[in-house]
């Protein structure tokens, strides 16, 4: 399986039952600025960044593959994720934003090209480390856990807020591989 053919299916899936996740909690009253602000510890960024994040990682996951500079609106979502602790927004600013990422890649997920597990790529962070990886240890030790953290993170505030969630919320997408007689 080729880097490409991994992560984008995996990013959209993810993304699809996170936005799931927020429907949830609107559907139980928790439509507040104050879960949006919700952290899990004081010096981590608030449920309103962590979702914010899971989108940037998807789109930097899928650009740094495709060897494109990342575009004005990556920084802008950046940026906006980095503030969410002062303008958390709203429930529907979040699904808004889930909702850019998925079209993003529905869109480059149908010319998204097969990447040599080996190729090179150079990963700079905004501190100036620079990890120089080939394209399977950046899907693999990088992008995939960046995502994951984030969207996790995201759970994991949503469940200490009283949102309902189980694990049949996180593997809903398993359920099209259901055997229906073994329900």
């Amino acid at each position: 399986m080729t880097p490409s053919a991994l992560i984008v299916p995996t990013y959209g899936q993810m993304l699809r039952a996170l936005s799931a996740w927020l429907a949830k909690a609107e559907e139980q009253g928790c439509v507040t600025e104050a879960l949006m602000a919700a952290r899990l510890a004081p010096d981590m960024f608030p449920l309103a960044t962590q979702i914010r994040f899971a989108c940037v990682q998807a789109q930097e996951g899928v650009y740094r593959l495709r060897g494109e500079a990342f575009p004005a609106s990556l920084s802008e979502l950046l940026d906006e994720g980095r503030n969410g602790g002062e303008h958390p927004g709203t429930i529907a600013d979040a699904r808004a934003r889930i909702g850019e990422t998925l079209a993003l890649l529905e869109q480059v997920g149908s010319d998204m090209p097969d990447i040599d597990p080996g190729a090179p790529i150079a990963h700079a962070l905004p501190q100036g480390m620079v990890f120089d990886l080939t394209a399977e240890q950046f899907v693999r030790d990088w992008a995939l856990p960046q995502f994951y953290f984030h969207l996790m993170t995201a759970y994991a505030i949503l469940r200490a807020q009283g949102v309902e969630l189980g694990k049949v919320d996180y593997v809903a997408h398993m359920f099209r591989f259901l055997r229906p007689e073994t329900i």
